[in-house]
């Protein structure tokens, strides 16, 4: 009888050659949130919690004034913390420590510095952070996606020139890199409340990543 031997046909492997791939694109920011906090102490802690209640109040009117939507405020945390003096090596009870505070949308960027102002007139005494951010954050993102794909096919496109390589213009792997969305953020010194708090917007950049791989 006859034997035939069967021969496994093997691909060559693939010669490949893997980018990276940037974009940015600059955004003008259309809204910003400022968290507002309202801290009392006090050896009571009813007393404490209502002198703070009493001042929040005041806060959110005054903010209200401004014709800032109430939708557009929102409670951020609520803090009931007991604090101690030591003396001596010894730990003492000093009271409690409440904190109060929500978060602002803004719509207006350039009433920012109006809007602290007024709620620390009116019994604000932290500003912990403003956040400039834009609104329709996606399309500037899909700007910024096309601009990094772009720019990693002309970085193949250098390499295979430089390296005398044929390349396949279609890539036969794309991978988006995770972004964080686009925040700037801003602080904020109060101590000289007889000026109005300057705020500078700025620009936001708005960036894309992703690796890809061409064959050659």
């Amino acid at each position: 009888m006859y034997y035939s031997s069967a021969h496994l046909l093997t691909c060559p492997p693939l010669r490949v050659i893997t980018v990276t791939g940037n974009g940015k694109v600059a955004a003008q920011p259309n809204y910003v949130q400022i968290r507002l906090e309202v801290t009392t102490v006090g050896k009571d802690l009813s007393e404490a919690q209502q002198e703070n209640a009493i001042i929040m109040n005041r806060v959110i009117q005054s903010i209200l004034a401004l014709n800032i939507p109430r939708e557009d405020i929102q409670t951020a945390a609520y803090n009931i913390l007991p604090t101690y003096d030591y003396i001596e090596g010894k730990q003492v009870f000093r009271g409690y420590e409440v904190t109060n505070a929500i978060t602002v949308k803004e719509r207006d960027v350039s009433q920012v510095g109006t809007v602290i102002d007024t709620a620390v007139k009116n019994g604000a005494n932290h500003v912990s952070g403003i956040q400039f951010r834009v609104e329709d954050a996606d399309a500037y993102y899909q700007q910024a996606l096309r601009l990094a794909l772009q720019n990693a096919q002309m970085k193949a496109k250098t390499i295979a020139e430089t390296m005398k390589l044929s390349l396949h213009p279609q890539p036969i792997e794309v991978v988006e890199e995770s972004n964080e969305p686009p925040v700037l953020y801003k602080s904020v010194a109060m101590a000289d409340q007889s000026l109005a708090t300057p705020i500078e917007q700025g620009q936001i950049t708005i960036s894309a990543d992703v690796r890809v791989k061409f064959q050659y």
